[in-house]
């Protein structure tokens, strides 16, 4: 700093050394650029950046002016009172040494993450009864805290009373609810078959009740009939059927599951997220069957849809059921020692099955 105080003062003693050896002519001409100079800088820059060195001479240099002349310059009285705020304000300012140890402490990642777990496993609960289950287990924190992680989470803090949505309402009633609907494939003479089915929601497992070409009010009917006969007394269980509005669900089709004290609910139009189950079904059979080989018949498709009903409800893993199959499950042997697995095939190849060797 004190070199840089040097290299400046010596500067300007130069610089006007070299201005009185000038004739009295050129120093007003020059004068008269550099003040258009100035001018035309001050309209450009609104705020120009002055190093120390360049405050110290303007400062020193200001006070040999008239009075009248040191009002335009660029250094004004309030810009040197400003100045000494500043050198003030950084002298009296001492580093921080050590943390801050006031205000209040961040709330615990875990009781955060207990909150927003709360309010998501149960979405009619408000703040105010998220923070009543937090009290009963021992987390000391005020209501408003809670409405505040709730919030940062994207959850709602005072949430709906109105009823619950389709996936809710699924989610909740999924072992008491059986799902249709029809699917349709294509031969190779291009005519168009349809497949009839039925999904027991809580435990996917699957019922293709039959095929046909003319499906009719009358048949779906029937199919339903054959359905009641073969669950018998499982029938007992269910007690929902969600369906699409299709014209061939007759009256006749909704009462036969009426008697088994089966409600019949229809989706709304055009809305195939309600009837999420049954389309993910018919997703699954496309991608690992029908979409992977020609159908040449009726006969050809009933055979090939039997063979994957077994493989579905009998030995495919489901990621809802921990990885088991609907029917049957899958067990852990007692001696997993053995290191000989047998492979089954299903369709011709198209599917693999895989069990220990007994």
């Amino acid at each position: 700093m004190l070199f840089a105080i040097m290299y400046a003062t010596l500067r300007a003693i130069l610089e006007l050394m070299v201005l009185l050896g000038r004739v009295e002519a050129a120093k007003d001409v020059e004068l008269l650029v550099l003040r258009h100079e100035v001018s035309v800088l001050r309209r450009q820059v609104t705020r120009p950046r002055l190093e120390p060195k360049d405050r110290m001479v303007l400062a020193a240099a200001c006070r040999l002016l008239p009075l009248e002349l040191r009002q335009a310059r660029i250094v004004a009285p309030a810009t040197l009172l400003r100045w000494h705020r500043e050198l003030v304000a950084r002298h009296w300012t001492y580093r921080r040494t050590t943390a801050p140890t006031g205000g209040r402490p961040r709330t615990a990642i875990l009781i955060r993450q207990l909150v927003v777990r709360l309010a998501r496993e149960n979405p009619t609960w408000g703040h105010r009864r998220v923070h009543g289950e937090l009290v009963g287990l021992g987390y000391r924190v005020a209501p408003a805290t809670v409405w505040n992680i709730l919030q940062q989470a994207g959850v709602d803090p005072a949430p709906r009373r109105s009823g619950p949505t389709w996936r809710e309402f699924c989610g909740a009633e999924a072992k008491t609810m059986l799902a249709c609907d029809f699917f349709t494939v294509d031969t190779v003479m291009l005519r168009r078959i349809y497949v009839f089915f039925v999904l027991e929601v809580g435990t996917r497992r699957v019922h293709i009740l039959g095929v046909t070409r003319h499906p009719s009010g009358e048949w779906v009917t029937q199919q339903a009939r054959n359905l009641r006969m073969a669950m018998g007394e499982r029938a007992d269980a269910f007690r929902f059927l969600i369906r699409d509005r299709d014209t061939k669900f007759t009256a006749s089709f909704d009462s036969v599951f009426a008697d088994a004290g089966i409600s019949v609910l229809r989706s709304p139009p055009r809305a195939p997220k309600a009837n999420a189950y049954a389309e993910r079904w018919v997703s699954t059979i496309r991608h690992e069957c029908l979409d992977r080989m020609l159908i040449f018949g009726e006969r050809q498709l009933v055979r090939v849809l039997a063979e994957y009903e077994t493989h579905y409800n009998g030995h495919r893993p489901h990621r809802a059921l921990d990885q088991e199959s609907p029917i049957t499950g899958f067990s852990l042997p007692s001696d997993r020692s053995h290191p000989a697995i047998q492979r089954t095939e299903v369709l011709g190849g198209l599917i693999n099955e895989y069990r220990r060797a007994a």
